[in-house]
């Protein structure tokens, strides 16, 4: 059950993390730290949806946790 996320989606999405960051470096290094955790449990078979980018994966992970904090509450 994977969704297949378009180009636009995606450039969206890291526009927002950007735009709402207070240091862009700061952001810019946990979305690769992020798509490096994802890529060792890719790598490990610990995640299923396998067809979706490392880097791609932690924007859309990422913009989620920003977008409904309360998730992580």
């Amino acid at each position: 059950m994977t969704r297949q996320y378009s180009a636009r989606d995606l450039s969206r999405r890291m526009e927002l993390l950007i735009s709402n960051a207070s240091n862009r470096y700061l952001t810019t290094a946990r979305i690769a730290f992020r798509a490096k955790q994802r890529h060792f449990d890719d790598f490990e078979g610990l995640l299923e949806e396998s067809d979706i980018k490392p880097v791609q994966r932690a924007i859309i992970e990422l913009s989620d946790e920003q977008l409904t904090p309360e998730l992580l509450a």
